[in-house]
């Protein structure tokens, strides 16, 4: 068995290596990878959804302009190669970034790839076209974007308002894939279509999704794989025991917790299981359109209820990260230092004297131990949601407030909260890319679709937009660090820790490498093979 638990010990030697997973060896045609998969999707476009749940199955249906390296664990400017579009380059000013495009790529029902379909899929995504999707995640990462335009079939140019340095890390995230102009937003919801390696073939809700080799792809040789089938298993024990008894070839990826990772390496000693930082937090989101959390100091009561620490020992046997809104170092790039992090509000080692200032708090406000505040805690009803969110509702006790588990299905739980259908809610965030500009416009920013608790400050905005334009890398970790102080100070979705996640794969599973900091762009798979 060979078993990673990636720590910041081994980062160094980690960051540097590339993990081509066989590269020296000849690979094999054939077969169909079998993994089950944590949970159903509400639809199958990438554009819609914010969670690995449609992401990570269709990663392989489509293909970007650019695309971080599958076999460089930490994803960033330098590991951005190219993937529909062939060559790129930025005017003198950096406003314009122009793409020159392939020849002969054709969308899976035989139509031409052309430049149009990128202008069609930015002005969809920015929300310019015609057409709408229904819920638009990602529209808060464009917003610096003025307009796209394409010079014949061959050529688009993206016009941005101002310089943007990560600009190009967003065209490279999992979450940016090309969409055909000739194919509704509705119907990409159920049978998308796209360029990439494998074609989409069905999706049962609650039981399966698959995808099959693209035969007429682009890319000569790939994919390796005839298809891959993601059998649909909510409870991750029962995913692990197929696991172990050879009915799967992979387990859902970065979904084991480590108890269940190491129940899986033992059950499977061939088996390679790899434990790593997968750039999810686990948040608190409070509704700050109605009381009782309209009150700032209600919120920042119930921020200094939380240990950390307690989450991170009860849930993960001590391997998660205390960070801020971005994944710490030294996998995470931007992350604030832990000196530097435990200066912020509640974020002092001191967990008892925290809650005896968050008790005064709730004193002044009319609560205590003979008049509690009682509410309801909303999370997703799956186990990396219910088993925080029970261990939030144990800390609120601490500083008055009682809470109930409101467990909600997936398929709901995304519209819930975006109409900002709870009162207090235990949230994960997967950041799509490790980059201040993705995480904080997308995040934090007013009136960002995936902004869920609506917190709005126009300083912030003003100091995410400096940050976005400096190309100096210290002077702007500077200006993010002040941001993230700035977001703690305002309980702007508390992080309560930065988890790290396993996956574990058979050992005739070649050619597949887990980022370390985010699980949104390695899932491509057209360089994965079974040796067997």
């Amino acid at each position: 068995m060979k078993q990673i638990f990636r720590t910041a010990a081994s980062a160094c030697a980690l960051l540097a290596a590339m993990s081509a997973g066989g590269a020296a060896l000849a690979q094999k045609q054939g077969g169909t990878l079998k993994v089950y998969f944590f949970d159903s999707p509400a639809s199958m476009s990438i554009h819609e959804e914010a969670t690995i749940a449609a992401q990570g199955p269709m990663m392989g249906v489509f293909n970007n302009l650019v695309m971080y390296d599958q076999h460089v664990p930490q994803s960033g400017l330098k590991s951005i190669v190219p993937d529909l579009a062939s060559e790129w380059s930025w005017d003198e000013v950096r406003t314009q970034l122009t793409f020159h495009l392939r020849d002969g790529v054709k969308w899976h029902d035989g139509k031409p790839f052309t430049a149009q379909d990128v202008v069609c899929t930015w002005d969809l995504v920015s929300g310019r076209a015609a057409e709408k999707l229904r819920i638009n995640p990602r529209k808060a990462w464009y917003g610096n974007l003025e307009k796209v335009t394409a010079n014949g079939d061959r050529e688009v140019t993206f016009h941005l308002k101002r310089p943007q340095p990560s600009f190009l890390a967003l065209l490279a995230s999992g979450f940016s894939p090309v969409y055909p102009c000739h194919v509704s937003p509705r119907d990409m919801r159920t049978h998308p279509i796209g360029t990439g390696p494998f074609k989409f073939v069905e999706f049962r809700q609650s039981e399966a999704i698959k995808v099959a080799r693209n035969p007429d792809y682009w890319k000569p040789g790939r994919p390796y794989l005839d298809g891959i089938d993601w059998t649909i298993i909510k409870n991750p024990a029962t995913g692990v025991l197929g696991f172990a008894a050879g009915q799967f070839d992979m387990t859902s990826p970065f979904f084991l917790q480590v108890p269940l990772l190491k129940d899986a390496a033992s059950q499977a000693p061939s088996a390679t299981c790899e434990l790593v930082p997968s750039n999810v937090n686990r948040n608190v989101m409070f509704n700050r359109d109605k009381p009782p959390f309209d009150n700032a100091e209600l919120r920042r009561a119930a921020t200094l209820s939380l240990d950390r620490k307690a989450f991170i020992d009860t849930l993960t046997q001590g391997k998660g990260d205390i960070g801020g809104a971005l994944l710490p170092p030294p996998e995470g790039v931007w992350g604030m230092p832990p000196e530097m992090l435990k200066t912020l509000p509640g974020y002092q080692p001191d967990v008892q004297k925290n809650r005896a200032e968050a008790r005064k708090i709730m004193e002044t406000l009319g609560y205590g131990a003979n008049n509690r505040l009682k509410l309801t805690v909303s999370t997703r009803n799956i186990p990396p949601y219910r088993d925080p969110a029970v261990i939030l509702i144990d800390q609120l006790k601490e500083v008055y407030i009682d809470g109930d588990l409101d467990p909600i299905d997936t398929a709901q739980w995304l519209p819930r909260v975006m109409r900002k259908d709870y009162t207090v809610a235990l949230n994960l965030t997967g950041n799509g890319l490790d980059d201040p500009d993705q995480t904080l416009y997308e995040n934090f920013t007013c009136g960002a679709e995936g902004n869920y608790d609506g917190y709005c400050n126009k300083e912030v905005d003003r100091m995410v937009d400096a940050q976005s334009m400096e190309f100096d890398q210290d002077k702007r970790k500077q200006l993010v660090w002040a941001i993230e102080r700035k977001l703690a100070e305002d309980a702007a979705r508390p992080i309560l820790w930065h988890n790290r996640s396993g996956t574990c794969w058979q050992p005739y599973v070649k050619g597949y490498t887990p980022m370390i900091n985010s699980i949104y762009n390695g899932q491509r798979m057209e360089d994965v093979w079974l040796d067997r």
